[in-house]
Formats: structure tokens, C-alpha cells, sequence
């Protein structure tokens, strides 16, 4: 396990706005952008990289 882990953003999108937004670790990421397609079918939903974060923020 490495002390940096890569967020995304996941958000979801009611034509140009969003009305849903969520940071977190890829994994969790992936898992709520699944459940969200599966509630908002018909909205954009989109995942996108934020970069690394420290694990030991101040």
C-alpha cells in the first residue's frame, strides 16, 4: 500500500448541471458511479482523475 492514493471526482449531471458530486479513493469512485448510472439512467454521469493526495494532509 502506497501513502498516495489517486481520487476522482464523480458527478453527475442534469444538462449542464450538476446535482451530484463525490471524491474518493478509484475504487469507492467506481462503485458509486455505478450505483448512480443505475439511479440517474438517464443523466450524464461522469468519473474523471484528480491527481494523487498525501495520506498525511495537515
Amino acid at each position: 500500500m502506497t501513502s498516495r492514493q489517486h481520487r476522482r471526482r464523480v458527478r453527475v449531471w442534469f444538462g449542464e448541471h450538476v446535482i451530484a458530486q463525490y471524491v474518493a479513493e478509484a475504487p469507492l469512485a467506481a462503485r458509486y458511479e455505478q450505483a448512480m448510472r443505475r439511479r440517474f439512467a438517464g443523466l450524464r454521469v461522469t468519473n474523471d482523475l484528480l491527481g494523487p493526495q498525501d495520506s498525511t494532509d495537515n
